[in-house]
């Protein structure tokens, strides 16, 4: 037995687990429809995937959930983990399960992967036999994601950066590299037996007026260091910006640069997706402006040729929305693509080239740094402050880059703190700034939060 499967055997070792039998699951995988497999439909499907978000505790509802979802036409289902197991804490979400089930009252924000365990939720992934995207947030996600793929789901979303920095106060970051690093080791194990599992970064990370050159650079690295294990299947992504043309201009870069440093790095053979994530801040409260700016993100991700679209609803600003608000956003986002095609394409030559310097630019200085790893380079980037996400709470992050807008509500660095731009980059982003007579930098931030409400 190797050292890596006497990790996976401690790993999978757990109280709270059924035991498991990795030739059985093997098998599973190799056996497995290809329509569970969202690589699959990238490659045989000539249309953008939709996919929704949500999830609940108990399987009865997961399972009414996906029956709504499959009526509404939906392309991905998702799975979101509740918060318990997020932390590891299955003690809690075992309790909270139980009491789900007694009450039939949600005590849960999210689907408890690991109590239900891959047997039981394996016949809900099989029976729908559509793609299934985990959504978890976990920094030590190594037991979830065994689980996952023994369950059948096949795409697995998150990373060391974009599901630490944004979530996390005190979690370790060294740590997390190296969880993960087992995550994409897995991933890249269960590949070679069917079609590749699919690894999906982060991009909205803290989705707080987040400068496209730091969400782009956290992508490649993320996406580097998952190819670097053996994933031959990865998807960048971003969020709505509130700009148009930034994130046109964005998604231009980002999937060019993406190419670039995968074939860069010898990865050659890995494919290459854009997700793009409807808007992640807080919506209106007003329900027709919520349409208007689910509708208009839509019509953005048909500009910008996105391969994923993750949905959002009209009921964002009241709390976790019904698993029908979902549906109908599914089969209102459909209907809206269905109108798109044959979009003109939109340039910007001038911010596209200032964008792709700065990337460069920060690129180069984490991979010129001396650490004889990959994670460890990302690593020193991170501690140095060549890396960082606005409004992130964790105690590494230096938390000294400041993002505005400019007039045409392009999200622009204000103070570079350590990032490693050129003055050149840094004159061209405050060159577009503009502030109001006698308006504070604190009053224009507050103010370009809470830009849709």
């Amino acid at each position: 037995m190797s050292l890596f499967q006497r990790e996976r055997a401690i790993i999978t070792r757990n109280e709270y687990v059924d035991r498991f039998d990795f030739e059985e699951i093997e098998d599973f995988v190799k056996n497995a429809d290809k329509n569970l497999f969202i690589s699959h439909h990238f490659k045989t499907r000539d249309k953008m995937l939709v996919q929704p978000r949500g999830g609940f505790p108990t399987f009865e509802k997961v399972w009414k959930l996906y029956e709504e979802f499959t009526a509404a036409g939906v392309d991905v289902l998702p799975l979101t983990i509740d918060s318990n197991t997020r932390l590891n804490d299955y003690a809690t979400a075992k309790k909270m399960l139980i009491l789900s089930e007694e009450n039939d009252v949600d005590m849960l924000n999210g689907y408890p992967l690991i109590i239900h365990g891959y047997r039981t939720t394996r016949r809900m992934m099989t029976h729908f036999n559509t793609p299934v995207s985990l959504r978890h947030g976990t920094p030590d996600a190594r037991l979830l994601v065994e689980v996952a793929i023994a369950s059948g789901i096949f795409e697995i979303e998150g990373g060391p950066i974009t599901y630490l920095l944004p979530y996390s106060k005190n979690f370790p970051l060294d740590k997390a590299f190296l969880y993960w690093k087992y995550v994409e080791r897995v991933c890249a194990h269960y590949s070679a037996f069917n079609e590749p599992i699919n690894r999906e970064s982060f991009g909205p990370l803290s989705a707080t007026l987040q400068p496209p050159a730091i969400v782009i650079v956290i992508q490649l690295v993320e996406m580097l260091l998952s190819l670097e294990e053996g994933v031959k299947s990865f998807s960048v992504s971003f969020s709505q910006s509130g700009s148009m043309i930034q994130d046109v201009v964005t998604a231009k870069v980002l999937r060019k640069l993406a190419r670039e440093y995968a074939d860069r790095f010898g990865h050659t053979d890995a494919s290459i997706h854009l997700v793009y994530h409807q808007w992640m801040g807080a919506f209106p409260r007003n329900k027709e402006f919520s349409d208007a700016l689910i509708t208009t993100s839509t019509v953005i991700a048909a500009m910008v040729g996105a391969d994923k679209i993750i949905v959002k609803t009209r009921d964002e600003a009241f709390g976790i929305p019904t698993k029908e608000a979902n549906a109908r956003a599914v089969a209102s986002v459909q209907y809206t693509l269905g109108m798109l095609k044959g979009i003109p394409p939109v340039e910007d030559e001038e911010e596209e080239a200032h964008l792709e310097r700065m990337v460069r630019e920060i690129m180069e200085a984490v991979l010129n740094d001396g650490a004889d790893t990959l994670w460890r380079k990302v690593f020193n980037a991170i501690k140095k402050g060549h890396i960082e996400i606005p409004f992130s709470p964790h105690v590494i992050n230096a938390n000294e880059v400041i993002t505005i807008r400019d007039p045409q509500e392009n999200i622009r660095i204000l103070e570079r703190g350590k990032l490693p731009i050129s003055d050149e980059s840094f004159a061209y982003e405050k060159s577009k700034i503009r502030l109001q007579p006698g308006e504070t930098v604190v009053e224009k931030i507050i103010k370009d939060i809470g830009i849709m409400q």
